[in-house]
Parts: C-alpha cells; sequence; structure tokens
C-alpha cells in the first residue's frame, strides 16, 4: 500500500509500501483516485462534514477508511491512535470508472472542546482481484492520509521560533507552538542582515499544540556568516512572519 500524506495544497508522498502479490512480477496494477477537501475543517458544532472522493481510472474502485486520532511527540513525530470518535459514512466506498460519490465524515458525541482535536483519516483503495496475465502480478494499494482539525473559535496557535548554528554551513530552526491549534509552515528563509538569503527549507511540516520541531537549513555555497539576521517562515495559509535571531560565527 502506497500512503500519501496530504499536505498544503499540494500531496506529498510521505511514505511508500507496496502490496506485493508474488516474489517477482512483471506488471503493476493501482487505481487512480482524488479526494477533495485535501485538508478537512471543523467546528466543535459540526456533525459532519462532505467529502468528495472521484475515481479518475477505467476500473471499478472499491476503498474504504479508517480514523486516527493523530498527536505528535514533544520532538515533532507523528503518533497515530486508532479512534471511535468520528467515522466515514458510508465506511466501505464503491464507485464506477470515470465517476465520483459525497461521503461524509461523521463525528461522534457533542463535546465542546476548548483547544483543536486533530485526526487522520486515512482512505485506502482495495485492489479488485484481476485476471492473472502472464508472470506474475503486483497489486498496488493507493492511500490518502488527510488531516481532520476541529477547532473552536477560540483556538488559535502561537509559535516562536530560535535559530542555532549546527555547523559551519548549517544552522537549526527550533519552533515551538505554545497555542492551543496548529500551526503549518512551509517554507523557511534565513536571511543575513542586508536582506541575502543565505538558506532554505521549503518542506516545512504540521507543528500541533504544545509541540517544538526543528528544521536544518544548509547553506549550499559555504559558510553561513555569523551575525543577526532574519528567519522569515510561510504559513500554508498564505501568512507569514519573521524571527530575529543573531548566531556566533
Amino acid at each position: 500500500m502506497r500512503v500519501i500524506h496530504v499536505s498544503g495544497r499540494s500531496i506529498l508522498a510521505a511514505f511508500a509500501l507496496c502490496l506485493l502479490s508474488g516474489a517477482l512480477a512483471t506488471q503493476a496494477l493501482a487505481g487512480s483516485f482524488s479526494i477533495m477537501p485535501v485538508r478537512i475543517y471543523m467546528t466543535p458544532k459540526d456533525r459532519a462534514t462532505a467529502i468528495t472522493v472521484t475515481n479518475d481510472g477505467d476500473t471499478e474502485l472499491v476503498m474504504q477508511a479508517d480514523l486516527f486520532q493523530w498527536k505528535q511527540t514533544p520532538d515533532g513525530k507523528d503518533e497515530l491512535t486508532p479512534t471511535e470518535d468520528m467515522f466515514l459514512s458510508p465506511p466501505i466506498i464503491k464507485i464506477a470508472p470515470n465517476s465520483r460519490q459525497v461521503v461524509r465524515l461523521v463525528r461522534i458525541g457533542t463535546a465542546r472542546p476548548t483547544e483543536q482535536l486533530t485526526y487522520r483519516m486515512i482512505a485506502r483503495e482495495i485492489p479488485e482481484a484481476v485476471k492473472p496475465t502472464e508472470g506474475n502480478l503486483v497489486q498496488l494499494a493507493l492511500a490518502f492520509s488527510l488531516p481532520v482539525f476541529i477547532t473552536p473559535p477560540e483556538a488559535k496557535p502561537k509559535l516562536d521560533c530560535t535559530v542555532t548554528r549546527v555547523a559551519a554551513d548549517t544552522v537549526k530552526a527550533t519552533c515551538d507552538n505554545s497555542g492551543n491549534a496548529h500551526t503549518h509552515p512551509v517554507t523557511l528563509l534565513l536571511n543575513a542582515g542586508n536582506g541575502d538569503t543565505l538558506a532554505k527549507d521549503d518542506v516545512g511540516g504540521y507543528i500541533l499544540a504544545g509541540v517544538k520541531r526543528s528544521f536544518e537549513l544548509k547553506h549550499k555555497d559555504g559558510k553561513i556568516p555569523g551575525g543577526a539576521g532574519k528567519l522569515a517562515v510561510s504559513f500554508a495559509d498564505g501568512s507569514n512572519r519573521s524571527y530575529d535571531f543573531n548566531i556566533a560565527e
């Protein structure tokens, strides 16, 4: 099964696993589907939200979804725990070729949290049995991992970032989210005092409430000079923020 983590405006392949039906193979089969929206936002008063699944392939698509509570360790590593807080209706989806279907993500319970609740929905394809051809057959099961946020109106992120030297050509930007909602930096630019860009990280990642993450920025052309500068951070919501720093030589 190849799992695609959905992050920001594009689909980023976070890891790839293949289910193999045979030791060797001359063919690989997989369906093709898409899901909208790629990030799911709800409020505590929402009982359900609509999700559109599109089968872009020429064969019937059969898939199911599993819901997980999504936490991060203090250093930003994802932890997923199966949950019954939410479910997809219907739980098994069958979509004809080149068609689409609207399904519902339903929340159980009426609790009104004071901080953001975070989940991931992993929707995976169940490959249909196919007639064997010459040689063995590999079936690839595609999956999407979608973030789900249930956010009360008062929940907000609060991010502070510092910069420390790791090596002559590398620094570490440590970003601490002390708020009660997630934030999502997508680009980090290390700028010298004169405005020149010294290093860049254009991957970024989610930082859930109460979590600290570090990003390494490396200067491809040599040493990062010491002194004052600014760390410019761009976020998935289109906002930007700068943080002053001063690093030693």
